[in-house]
């Protein structure tokens, strides 16, 4: 049976993290609040956990989840590299709404699904989440929801879609904006890539492509009217106005 703590109550919020970490621990399903959408978060080095992940969301291991961290340092761990113009990215946008898609760091032994040998990571700007992540270390974080339906912005909701499947329910009230993570592809940035750098937008959310090409310059692929899924990842129907790529949707 699920558990939920409102983590807005002080005298919940202690238990509710406590019974979340050991909830991962046990390679069980956790719902938490992001400063995007909520997700369902599963220990990343869990092969068994990152199946339950997908089982409870009803999709197939060709949608692997991306990985949220903490900070800086566990990015490093997790991708071959960190070119200069992705630094840039994550000094500019982390915390916060930006999913940044890299070549996986290869000595990991990791099963996230069919992921090409590639990682969508990010940092979300949310208390809660940063200080799970912070004790429980990377986790696969999917779009709190049942594929086909629209991501939870409140945990009631994603216990309504997920229910027993979710060990922890941890409430924080209504996500900031309800608006998913920007995600982009920087992997044709990294050394030895057969493709012209360059950032391509896979979904525009949180992170503007205005704001993306402050940053980036040149470098940030121009839009074009569709794209053929490359990289596999989180896959949901569009939101209104957005595009379906192997990393755009469902992404918390």
């Amino acid at each position: 049976m699920s558990t939920v703590f409102d983590c807005r109550d002080e005298a919940q919020i202690l238990a509710g993290m406590r019974h979340a970490r050991q909830a991962i621990a046990r390679g069980e399903l956790v719902v938490l609040p992001t400063d995007t959408v909520y997700g369902i978060a599963a220990d990343a080095f869990s092969p068994a956990a990152v199946q339950r992940l997908l089982d409870a969301k009803g999709r197939g291991r060709d949608m692997p989840p991306p990985v949220l961290v903490a900070g800086q340092d566990m990015l490093a761990a997790l991708v071959d590299s960190i070119p200069e113009p992705v630094q840039r990215l994550v000094d500019a946008f982390w915390p916060g709404g930006l999913t940044i898609v890299l070549p996986a760091q290869p000595s990991l032994t990791w099963d996230l699904g069919e992921t090409k040998g590639t990682v969508a990571v990010r940092m979300p700007d949310r208390r809660v989440a940063l200080e799970l992540i912070a004790e429980t270390g990377p986790l696969a974080v999917s779009s709190a929801n049942l594929t086909g339906y629209a991501a939870a912005v409140i945990a009631a909701d994603a216990e309504q879609m997920l229910g027993d499947s979710v060990a922890v329910y941890l409430e924080e009230g209504y996500s900031e904006t309800g608006v998913p993570s920007t995600i982009v592809d920087a992997t044709s940035l990294v050394a030895g890539g057969d493709e012209t750098p360059a950032v391509r937008v896979l979904r525009e959310g949180a992170v503007s492509r205005e704001q993306l090409a402050e940053v980036l310059g040149d470098l940030l692929e121009p839009a074009a009217p569709s794209d053929d899924a490359e990289h596999t990842a989180d896959v949901e129907p569009a939101p209104a106005g957005g595009t379906t790529d192997a990393r755009a949707d469902g992404t918390a």
